[in-house]
């Protein structure tokens, strides 16, 4: 495994774990001792990164997710990186699959989250602190300004954005240096690109979730594909509909190339492409299977030379694709 740094010194995997389908957002939640081997491998492996959020979970376990990591990962603490997230909840009056996010970054709620979270992942400090969605009704300042005080306190060594602009971003810095940003960033999903020179200016990391665009980008899903109805968030996503599908084909074939060229996967292929984009991005791929894990974390060994990669640029930028999820929809507190 290769290594790289996020913001002033937090040293992680070249590639991560995203926790969260082992609990949420991709049918019923897996079998728990199955996922704690599965994070155990994870670490034999050589990933040292792993992310979670206090709202991973199913309506009758809604924070299970960081119960789960902070079981599994407790033998291995002083080995890996946590990385959690502070500040929605969901909105379950709705009756859409993904539900509507509700930000709520007060003070008091930090507070309350971090106390819980840490008990959670049975620890005494988090690694890495996101703010999951902006509120609207909170300052970032004032947010900033808790963070601070909580990396005073030692609860927390470094703290983050999630879905991240620009302006959000310095002025959270200007008040507490900032680790790490996290987006969603996938071949399909590009808008945050113009961010790469402010993150290098300020020594920000980049962790990409989604980065294969909710698996898509594995090229093994067909048209036939079943999803599990009101659990499962890729039965609504545009880039799993026969139509998009076939919108996708020549992204599938440019994957399918360049990994045969490689001896690789077409997974593999698209985290190779982003490790090859900025030196201090660091993609973090959810599986709930071993052979995946290896796969993914297998794709910080490629190595892309700047002609393969500008070749890839130049392909995805003239060439059709469908949409692809962009995420749930934030509304107001009130």
């Amino acid at each position: 495994m290769r290594y790289r740094i996020l913001g002033e010194g937090l040293l992680v995997s070249a590639v991560g774990l995203g926790c969260m389908g082992m609990s949420h957002a991709y049918g019923a939640s897996a079998d728990q001792e199955e996922m704690k081997r599965l994070l155990a491998k994870a670490v034999d492996l050589g990933c040292t990164f792993f992310d979670t959020a206090e709202v991973y979970g199913t309506p009758d376990a809604p924070h299970v997710n960081e119960e789960l990591v902070g079981d599994a990962l407790r033998p291995y603490r002083d080995k890996v990186v946590l990385a959690t997230k502070f500040g929605i909840r969901f909105d379950m009056s709705s009756p859409s699959v993904n539900k509507p996010l509700v930000p709520d970054s007060r003070p008091e709620t930090i507070r309350a989250s971090v106390e819980a979270s840490l008990r959670r992942l049975r620890t005494d400090h988090i690694d890495l602190y996101y703010q999951h969605r902006a509120d609207p009704a909170v300052p970032v300042e004032e947010v900033a300004q808790v963070m601070a005080e909580l990396k005073r306190e030692g609860k927390i060594l470094h703290w983050g954005l999630s879905e991240a602009t620009e302006e959000t971003i310095r002025r959270a810095h200007a008040v507490c240096p900032i680790a790490a940003i996290q987006n969603r960033y996938s071949m399909m999903a590009r808008w945050y690109e113009s961010l790469f020179p402010l993150l290098e200016e300020l020594r920000i990391g980049f962790v990409a979730f989604s980065p294969l665009a909710n698996g898509f980008l594995s090229a093994r899903y067909g048209k036939n594909e079943k999803f599990e109805a009101g659990t499962d968030y890729r039965s609504v996503m545009p880039q799993f509909t026969a139509e998009g599908i076939d919108q996708n084909r020549e992204l599938l074939a440019l994957l399918s190339r360049f990994a045969a060229e490689k001896r690789a996967t077409p997974a593999q292929i698209s985290l190779a492409w982003m490790l090859h984009k900025m030196p201090n991005l660091v993609p973090i791929p959810g599986t709930r299977k071993a052979e995946r894990l290896e796969e993914n974390l297998g794709a910080a060994e490629i190595d892309l030379s700047p002609e393969e990669l500008a070749q890839l640029d130049y392909e995805l930028n003239h060439m059709e694709m469908s949409a692809v999820f962009g995420g749930s929809s934030v509304k107001s507190a009130s």
